[in-house]
Formats: C-alpha cells, sequence, structure tokens
C-alpha cells in the first residue's frame, strides 16, 4: 500500500502531508508526495510558487517544491511530474487532477490525502483539484481541511486550564 500526496505546498498540503507522515509510521506504509507542474505561468503565480514578474522556470519550480516536500517528510518519496497546457479543452486544474489520478493508479495509492478547503464540498472553485480528485473510487481520501492550530510551548502555563 502506498500513502499518495498532492503537494502543492500550501499551509493545508504541508499539513496532509504530515499527517501521512504520521500514518505511513504507524502503518509501516511508503508516503509519496507529488507535485504536479503545468507549463502555466500563471497557475504558478497564483499558488505562490513564483512571483509576479518573476520569469517561470520549471526546474526551479520543480526543484523548490521538491525541496520544500522533502523538508516537511524526509523519510518520503517525492515525484513531480509536468503536465502540458497544450490541450485545448482542458484548464491546467483539469490537467492536474488528470495527472493525480494516473500517478494515484501507478504507485497504487490505498489512501490519498488532500489539502483542501472545499474538497467533497457540493459546490467546489473550478480552480481546486481537492473534489475532482476525491471523487474517484479507487482509492479512499484522507481530507485535511484546515491548518493546524499549533500551541507554542511557552503559552502552557497550566496544563489543567487545558483539560477544562
Amino acid at each position: 500500500m502506498t500513502l499518495l500526496v498532492p503537494f502543492d505546498g500550501s499551509e493545508l498540503a504541508r499539513n496532509a502531508l504530515e499527517k501521512a507522515t504520521e500514518f505511513g509510521e504507524l502503518l509501516d506504509e511508503e508516503v509519496v508526495v507529488l507535485t504536479v507542474v503545468p507549463d502555466d505561468d500563471e497557475y504558478a503565480r497564483e499558488r505562490g510558487w513564483i512571483t509576479e514578474g518573476e520569469p517561470f522556470d520549471l526546474e526551479a519550480v520543480e526543484s523548490g517544491m521538491a525541496e520544500y516536500a522533502a523538508e516537511t517528510a524526509p523519510e518520503a518519496t517525492v515525484r513531480t511530474e509536468r503536465v502540458s497546457s497544450d490541450e485545448p479543452t482542458a484548464t491546467a486544474t483539469k490537467n492536474v487532477v488528470r495527472e493525480i489520478r494516473r500517478v494515484a493508479a501507478d504507485v497504487e495509492a490505498s489512501v490519498v490525502f488532500i489539502g483542501s478547503e472545499n474538497a467533497g464540498s457540493v459546490i467546489a472553485p473550478q480552480s481546486s483539484v481537492g473534489g475532482p480528485v476525491a471523487s474517484d473510487q479507487r482509492y479512499d481520501v484522507y481530507v485535511v481541511r484546515r491548518p493546524e492550530e499549533a500551541v507554542e510551548p511557552e503559552e502552557i502555563t497550566d496544563i489543567d486550564s487545558m483539560i477544562d
């Protein structure tokens, strides 16, 4: 079994990767981190992979995302895939969804961990990959819908007050 985590560098995707890593350790399963990079500079800007005015460099985006994923989950297998935006009938997001599903089948994913605010919602934005990936019946889906709210150790003054 393999746990697959589509990873775009967002806080929710990072949290999904952390959850998958915990599950992978508990179940002794491989975790595969997947970043799909369309050859679309606007898509990259929307996700914060490059800044306004910065030139779009596929290799730099791929290596940056792989490095970030490896920092979050050093034991995971990191994989990047490119998709073309040349197909006239598909958006970059649809191409990303297709590629995530293809890789899920390729690695025989048993669970896909998705960081998405709207996966499974009745109404989902067109730019989200969460809902379409979650609808595939070949694997289970674990959805992380909100960022983790970490409590800093110095904020904990009385353990009894936390229990109440």
